[in-house]
């Protein structure tokens, strides 16, 4: 009988234990919801969050930034200059290509050579603007050449466009590459993608450092900043990026429901087009400045999610201007500079944006802004892929868009935007020219002496906020949304949050 009630007992905690480690054995499946879809999933594709949200998790660069801005070991593990213008980078061993080819420092070479290759007509190509030439020394170790001493090249190589892509895989697949293929090094592999709904990926058991925790990651793209809310609410998503200020009070306290709020390295602006008239005029930018409310933006639009800027960087970013002094809201002051432009009766304009909420409301307040001045402005909402086409082409008059500066240099915030050498699609999509601001910011790349770099992107914030090719509105915070059993995220500034290391 003894025997008997062992035999039960003993048959119990076999399946207790059975029960915990099928319990254990669960797949994480995590879901993420984003603002828009990604446009390329190829690191020389297009320069824009959504897209380098998922390549991140597919791809490593040389250098990566972490959470604290702070410049690591990627793929290399050490680097040092040999002389002014050489730097020796150790490539990490052991590591392979998500198609089974070993990482190598050919690998290296093909992919910042074909990301500064004008055949290859990057966005991104300005990103690797500095290289002279890229030296295979031996397997494991480069020689990255510069054409001229460049002090934020670490952090130009932490940037995403200079993820390392294997050339067999490029070739291969080639027009596929970035939409039905993407290979890279990265913690996670690419799966499928199913454009305008969602981009699926799983672990790569091959990869050279810890395993990723969830088996899979799919991101789904969901514009509608409310609909994203709900599916937190419901559970049909685990993570939101971007969630608005109105759904923000709404969530506060909710059971169930983790809100995290962090400062970025993003800035948000409507930009004028100088090719066309009267925006090449500062007086009328200028006039454009005082005549619309910016605090109604923060307080409104933003409740709580943004500050206001007086320039065009975050104050995150090393070296912005902290005695730059904001445009005020004076409609007088604006049509004293219209009258004084010969536009003292208004004129006729447009107001570009995507189908972004807040980016919409901006549009409508700086309407009836611009209304009470003179100025008749339409509001035209394009899709996300015609609107970076046709502002990169110069077909608008205004739009409203934003700038991650990702490397938190200011080199990389302040040239992309504002050099006329990247006029279009690599950034100034405000067609802004300045000789002494180009001869600031060319100095500012080409200076070791940070106190020196400093005094020179000083003085080129100053001149870009007396030209006025923006509107100077606000940086932003972003507030991440997560259901409360999400564990281990943590929020990058840039917005290129990591999620290899999150559990459910």
């Amino acid at each position: 009988m003894l025997r008997k009630h062992w035999f039960v007992l003993t048959l119990a905690l076999l399946m207790v234990f059975a029960g915990a480690s099928s319990a254990m054995a669960q797949p994480i499946n995590l879901i993420v919801a984003q603002g828009a879809d990604a446009v390329s999933l190829d690191p020389a594709g297009q320069n824009d969050q959504p897209s380098a949200r998922v390549r991140a998790q597919i791809y490593e660069t040389l250098v990566h930034q972490n959470e604290e801005l702070e410049l690591v070991p990627g793929l290399a593990v050490s680097w040092e200059p040999i002389d002014e213008l050489t730097w020796e980078f150790k490539l990490r061993e052991g590591v392979y290509f998500h198609n089974g080819e070993p990482f190598t420092a050919a690998d290296v070479k093909y992919s910042l050579d074909r990301l500064a290759d004008p055949e290859t007509a990057s966005p991104s190509a300005f990103i690797v603007g500095f290289l002279s030439e890229v030296t295979v020394i031996d397997d494991y170790t480069v020689h990255i050449t510069t054409q001229y001493p460049f002090a934020p090249m670490l952090a130009h190589l932490s940037h995403n466009a200079t993820s390392i892509v294997n050339q067999k895989a490029v070739e291969e697949a080639g027009d596929n590459f970035g939409t039905a293929v993407a290979i890279g090094t990265g913690p996670f592999e690419f799966v499928s993608w199913s454009t305008g709904s969602h981009i699926v990926l799983k672990r790569n058991e091959n990869f050279w450092g810890e395993l990723a925790k969830p088996d899979t990651v799919t991101f789904r793209a969901i514009p509608e900043n409310t609909v994203r809310a709900i599916e937190l609410e419901t559970g049909g998503v685990d993570i939101v990026y971007g969630i608005e200020p109105i759904d923000e009070m709404r969530l506060t306290g909710e059971p169930g429901i983790v809100l995290d709020k962090y400062s970025t390295l993003a800035t948000s602006y409507v930009g004028f087009n100088f090719l066309k008239e009267p925006f090449d005029n500062p007086l009328v930018r200028r006039a454009i400045n005082h005549a619309v409310d910016i605090e109604a933006v923060v307080d409104f639009v933003y409740t709580g999610q943004a500050v206001r800027t007086a320039g065009p960087i975050s104050d995150m970013v090393w070296a912005a201007n902290p005695n730059l002094e904001a445009y005020e809201f004076n409609p007088d002051k604006a049509r004293e500079l219209l009258a004084e432009a010969g536009l003292a009766d208004g004129f006729s304009t447009s107001i570009w944006t995507n189908d972004n909420p807040l980016r919409m409301q901006i549009a409508e307040i700086f309407q009836a802004n611009l209304a009470d001045v003179g100025i008749d402005a339409a509001v035209e909402i394009l899709p996300w892929g015609t609107y970076l086409a046709d502002t990169a082409d110069g077909k608008h008059d205004m739009f409203i868009l934003g700038w991650v500066t990702v490397t938190g240099d200011p080199d990389y915030g302040l040239y992309s935007l504002f050099h006329s050498a990247l006029h279009g699609n690599a950034g100034n999509r405000t067609f802004y020219t300045n000789p002494r601001v180009d001869e600031l910011l060319d100095l500012g790349r080409t200076e070791s002496d940070p106190e020196l770099r400093r005094a020179y992107y000083y003085e080129a914030q100053e001149l870009i906020v007396e030209d006025a090719p923006w509107i100077f509105l606000i940086a932003t915070k972003e507030v991440v949304g997560l259901r409360d059993y999400v564990q281990g995220f943590v929020p990058h500034p840039a917005g290129h949050h990591a999620v290899w290391n999150v559990t459910k």
